[in-house]
């Protein structure tokens, strides 16, 4: 039955990251929109939904620290271990100029994450403010694309083109439909993948403790790894970074953010004096590489991935 519900999951997964990818695409191409906001916007923050059920459930129940612990974790690996796999699969070069605000807000965030370990703890006042920067971030990033898209339709009315050129004939509720059925599919499938995956590693007598580090940390981030796979095979590179640097900046903004609103997060223990310091070296690294224009190619993959292993072995030795 275990072994079911994994299949069952990554069947889902994947039809899950095809609906949306496919959605997404159309609706950025039909409001004239990048693909990299869209990918951003609605592809980062509907992936996030993992994590946003996670963390504000452990901080109902009492433990705010799990919440914090969980995404840290995911937005290490978010950029080690799914875009150092897509990039095996599908080497990717974006622009600076789509990419330069919003990865300088990922590692804003990430700053402002190691910032408030100094703190000692994550408020009410601190999540009031990380909310606001995200929706001015949006906002802004939205009139930004519509007006590089009215720019880019004056630009097609002199030449004799009065219509944008649109490859999608998808219409816009349908493509929203698709966004909208393609996340409940991630989630589900996530959902019984992590479910299958523990049951069956409990079966081998790995122990809870492990578990939760590695199947149930990487499990929250499965439907950012299900939408780059597909990407990775269609070859849409901007929708791959636009994912994860978008799911990255909710994670902390906005997760953390409603988080901090519902219960203060106190920064103790590995978490502060490591792991979210590791958590700013990765987006540093990655954004570097972004930023400079460098193709994210096969082999920056594979170091990201034995990096990402190295990481999880850390953590195992840590806890044994």
């Amino acid at each position: 039955m275990d072994f079911l519900m994994i299949l069952a999951g990554l069947v889902l997964l994947f039809f899950g990251g095809e609906a949306l990818l496919r959605g997404a695409v159309a609706l950025a191409e039909r409001f004239g929109l990048s693909k990299f906001l869209v990918s951003a916007v609605i592809v980062g923050f509907g992936t996030s939904m993992p994590e946003l059920v996670v963390s504000v459930g452990a901080a109902l129940k009492g433990a705010p620290d799990i919440a914090l612990g969980n995404i840290v974790g995911s937005n290490i690996a978010n950029i080690l271990l799914i875009v150092g796999f897509a990039a095996v699969l599908c080497p990717m070069l974006v622009a600076v100029k789509d990419v330069k605000r919003d990865v300088y807000l990922m590692i804003g965030a990430s700053v402002l994450l190691c910032v408030t370990t100094f703190v000692g703890v994550l408020n009410f006042w601190i999540g009031i403010l990380m909310m606001m920067a995200l929706l001015a971030n949006v906002a802004w990033a939205y009139h930004l694309d519509r007006s590089t898209a009215k720019k880019a339709l004056k630009v097609r009315k002199e030449a004799g083109h009065a219509e944008p050129e649109v490859h999608h004939d998808m219409h816009p509720a349908l493509a929203a439909l698709y966004c909208a059925g393609g996340l409940a599919l991630l989630a589900l499938g996530a959902d019984w993948l992590v479910d299958g995956a523990s049951n069956v590693a409990r079966g081998f007598g790995i122990a809870d403790a492990v578990i939760g580090l590695t199947v149930v940390a990487v499990g929250t981030s499965l439907p950012e790894l299900a939408t780059a796979v597909v990407a990775a095979y269609r070859k849409h590179g901007e929708m791959i970074v636009g994912n994860i640097v978008g799911s990255n900046i909710f994670n902390i903004l906005s997760i953390l953010g409603i988080t901090a609103m519902i219960t203060p997060i106190p920064f103790v223990g590995q978490i502060a004096r490591v792991d979210v310091w590791l958590m700013l070296m990765v987006a540093l690294a990655y954004g570097g590489l972004l930023l400079a224009g460098a193709k994210v190619g096969r082999v920056a993959g594979v170091v990201m991935l034995v990096a990402y292993a190295v990481y999880n072995v850390w953590l195992y030795v840590g806890a044994a």
